[in-house]
């Protein structure tokens, strides 16, 4: 099996620079890159940069993908955007972890398995995860969730440990946030035992008028500050930030139950638990589609039977003139012919009378092993 590394970044409140992307360019000649991504794959040779550092300077998502069983994801926020105590609540391990840098707070989120598992192509990945960043801007820690489930998995965590808060709605994944969980490889078992604790919440989309109002009790400095902000172009990321002080004030105010929080070991045992009961429950609908399929397998048959009574002489006069034909496609028609009388002589009781007529055919036609094969196929 060929090498295969795929590493793809991408930027989401910022265009790169000319410069920064003749930066870029000095570290590949081969890669694609455009004021807003990089990307490369490697089928010999490794990648020359650094993704640690590269997300720190110029980029806000980074995707990795390696056949052998390595997958990485990282998101990167303004530090105002997301709590890094927060953070450290639920990614605090070697598979989830997240890191302060240059104003950012980075998370980084790692996936490894032995070789000869699936493996994926990495183009497109990125683009479906980085919707991620800004659903944990708004205040969305789900993804956040599903990275302390992700060191759980590793065995990152003590089976004594208590899990940090449940975000609302986690067993109702966002289109990215169920891509994250398969990208990571993440027991869905496991996460929808987790998502037995998860409130269920319902905040629909604000309307302008609630925007309105929220803005109106910012103070007035402050809101002069943010639109010369804005005028001066000193920071793109104004909108997020506001849309994310805007969420979490609405969560603030309209506050959830929590359910009690679990250990480690009982969300592991509770896992195992329902996998079981799954796959006993999976077991007993394939068995009962099986046995319907049958049932009108067993139907049609009889129908079948049911049109050719009567008929058995035509019958034993085609397999005479397909077998005569030497042809493979001529005998596999005779096989099923032969079938369908052998079917008819046990209906009618006169199996002695099908064995006495297909042991000349036997005789006749010896000397045709091709044909002699296929009446042993069928255990004739």
């Amino acid at each position: 099996m060929s090498e295969y590394q795929y590493y793809e970044f991408q930027t989401a409140d910022r265009r790169l620079s000319e410069k920064e992307m003749q930066e870029l360019r000095s570290y590949s000649t081969r890669a694609v890159i455009t004021p807003a991504s990089f990307s490369n794959e490697y089928s010999f040779g490794s990648f020359k940069g650094h993704p640690n550092a590269w997300m720190e300077k110029y980029f806000d998502g980074f995707v990795y993908v390696a056949n052998w069983g390595n997958r990485e994801f990282q998101l990167a926020l303004p530090a105002n955007l997301l709590s890094a105590e927060t953070a450290r609540l639920y990614c605090a391990g070697q598979a989830a972890s997240v890191r302060e840098k240059s104003g950012k707070l980075l998370l980084t989120f790692r996936s490894e398995e032995e070789p000869g598992g699936e493996w994926v192509q990495g183009e497109g990945i990125l683009s479906s995860l980085l919707p991620l960043r800004a659903e944990l801007a708004q205040g969305d820690l789900r993804g956040l969730y599903v990275g302390w489930l992700l060191n759980v998995q590793a065995g990152e965590l003590k089976e004594s440990q208590t899990e940090p808060p449940v975000p609302p709605n986690l067993g109702e994944f966002s289109s990215p946030l169920s891509k994250l969980v398969d990208f990571l490889r993440i027991d869905r078992d496991l996460v929808a035992v987790a998502a037995e604790a998860s409130p269920r919440k319902q905040t629909g989309p604000a309307e302008r008028e609630e925007m309105a109002a929220w803005v109106a009790l910012l103070p007035a400095k402050e809101r002069d500050e943010l639109v010369v902000r804005l005028m001066a172009g000193e920071d793109v990321t104004i909108g997020t930030e506001l849309r994310s002080r805007f969420s979490r004030s609405r969560t603030a105010s309209n506050p959830i139950h929590e359910a009690p929080r679990r250990t480690v070991g009982k969300l592991l045992a509770a896992a195992e638990t329902f996998r079981a009961q799954r796959q006993r429950g999976e077991a007993r609908k394939a068995a009962e589609e099986k046995a319907r399929q049958e049932h009108l397998a067993a139907i049609a048959r009889q129908k079948h039977l049911d049109a050719l009574a009567g008929r058995e002489l035509e019958l034993w006069t085609k397999v005479e003139e397909l077998v005569a034909t030497k042809l493979p496609k001529s005998y596999d028609l005779a096989m099923q012919h032969l079938v369908d009388l052998r079917d008819l002589a046990v209906r009618k009781s006169e199996e002695a009378d099908f064995s006495r007529r297909l042991a000349m055919l036997r005789e006749t036609h010896a000397r045709k092993p091709s044909f002699i094969g296929r009446l042993r196929e069928k255990e004739f």
